[in-house]
């Protein structure tokens, strides 16, 4: 499969953002699809992820109550709504897929799209 994020930009704290991430190729009930990001000098963490088949979320804790991943299976299409961003939300977004189920480690997922920047100034 190959993915294609969308929607990054400069926004101001307290503001909202939405990405996009257009999948092409199969994705399958059992297949999980996922939000990483990674500031400056920093890791890749996890963000967001959300069972294709099931629409079951999950998140890190630092983004609970404030972003929202969903999906359109028809469309094949992966979203991330980002509300009352701060500063250290600032980073390059990164959508991927895990065809093992694993939900939060960057080592289970096998396909990444090319990733799109979100900068939140204070």
């Amino acid at each position: 499969v190959q993915l294609q994020a969308s929607g990054g930009g400069l926004v101001q704290t307290g503001g909202s953002v939405r990405l996009s991430c257009a999948a092409s190729g199969s994705i399958f009930s059992s297949h999980v699809m996922g939000w990483f990001r990674q500031a400056p000098g920093k890791e890749r963490n996890f963000v967001a992820s959300i069972r294709w088949g099931s629409g079951n979320m999950y998140y890190h804790d630092s983004v609970k109550g404030r972003f929202t991943i969903s999906r359109e299976r028809a469309n094949k299409m992966l979203y991330l709504q980002m509300d009352n961003l701060e500063p250290d939300d600032t980073a390059v977004y990164y959508c991927a897929r895990s065809r093992n189920g694993g939900l939060r480690s960057a080592a289970d997922y096998s396909d990444w799209g090319q990733g799109t920047l979100v900068t939140v100034s204070s």
